[in-house]
């Protein structure tokens, strides 16, 4: 559990990063305040018999070596177990980059990891797919999506094209306004937008006088009056001879 719990954390000193080194890193790297580091290793040992660390080949046990250095910004420190001088287990590696240590993880927590992500990722799609999955003793199986339907709703709706009039109902038109132009002339008119309106004088076509009216009507009259033509007297009887 401690070491799956070091994998999630990091550790950093940032009075060291700026003076960091390929022959200073293993002495920032045992600092007290690091979790990564352990006490009882034979680095301990040798640092308080103030040996070098060419000692470490003669000793069995834990240890740490710099096992590579790109300057300034990455250093790879690894943990091993030494058994012999030539003979040495590797139990974990730890990475420094611009001053700041973590925990490489082992092959074993990278394939867990790889397969919990892409078992979680199945798990959502196939639950997610069995929500929009619908049954009905009638109608069987088939599927309802929520968006379709949202978007179907969101699209705004498509106007008809209106299509352009033909000459006759265009003409048909300017014939009917007109007619209505003057049986219902316009009382008020407008010069300009925003202007207030001016009243329109309507010309009145002038009355024919009394007279002449009568004398219209009296003509009618007396061609009404004139003689009809003489009508032919019916047949005179006649006796018949015995």
């Amino acid at each position: 559990m401690a070491a799956n719990n070091l994998l999630g954390i990091s550790w950093v000193d940032s009075g060291w990063v700026p003076i960091l080194n390929p022959g200073n890193v293993l002495d920032y790297f045992s600092e007290r305040s690091n979790p990564f580091y352990d006490r009882t290793c034979n680095n301990e040992v040798v640092k308080m018999q103030r040996l070098t660390l060419e000692h470490l080949n003669q000793m069995v046990g834990v240890e740490y070596i710099l096992l590579h250095a790109q300057e300034p910004i990455l250093y790879i420190i690894r943990k091993q177990q030494r058994q012999s001088q030539t003979q040495v287990i590797p139990l974990a590696d730890y990475y420094i980059i611009a001053g700041v240590v973590y925990q490489a993880p082992d092959l074993g927590t990278v394939i867990s990891s790889r397969a919990l992500s892409a078992v979680h990722g199945i798990q959502s799609a196939f639950d997610e797919a069995m929500s929009y999955c619908r049954y009905h003793p009638s109608k069987g199986y088939w599927w309802h999506f929520k968006d379709h339907e949202e978007r179907e709703k969101a699209k705004p709706k498509s106007k008809k094209k209106e299509e352009p009039s033909s000459l006759f109902q265009r003409h048909r038109v300017d014939t009917l306004l007109l007619d209505l132009r003057s049986k219902f002339p316009p009382t008020f008119y407008q010069p300009k937008p925003g202007e207030k309106p001016i009243p329109v004088e309507v010309k009145k076509e002038p009355e024919p006088p009394t007279e002449t009216v009568k004398q219209e009507e009296r003509e009618p009259a007396t061609k009404s009056s004139a003689p009809a033509p003489p009508s032919k007297p019916p047949p005179e009887k006649r006796a018949r001879l015995q």
